[in-house]
């Protein structure tokens, strides 16, 4: 079975930043898509971030230019570098991918447990 782990959750100030990182563990074929969600305090899902296999990336517009996502394939494991934080940007920040478990399964989407982010004075 696969398993998402995140890391790297806190409180920052302001204009400070913060490094998410998640981790896919089990066993697996491969891993296609990897993305960044969060969901704010009365706030509805939201992506932030999403990354192909192959590097590609998209952003929401609240985060374009400050948020960095990447990934490291041979570690299974997708970043998200935020920059100049905003007391908007609190949220819980779970990682989802699309993964094919074995040559005879199809591909389906994992998310990780999610880890809270609170950018506050």
């Amino acid at each position: 079975q696969v398993q998402l782990v995140e890391s790297g959750g806190g409180v920052v100030q302001p204009g400070g930043s913060l490094s998410l990182s998640c981790a896919a563990t089990g066993s697996f074929h491969t891993i296609y898509d990897m993305g960044w969600y969060r969901q704010g305090p009365g706030k509805q899902r939201e992506l932030v971030a999403i990354i192909t296999r192959g590097g590609g990336t998209n952003y929401a517009d609240s985060v374009k230019g400050r948020f960095t996502i990447s990934r490291d394939n041979a570690k299974n494991t997708v970043f998200l570098q935020s920059n100049s934080l905003k007391p908007e940007d609190t949220a819980v920040y779970s990682c989802n991918a699309d993964v094919r478990p074995s040559w005879t399964l199809a591909r389906s989407v994992f998310w990780g447990q999610g880890t809270q982010v609170t950018v506050s004075s």
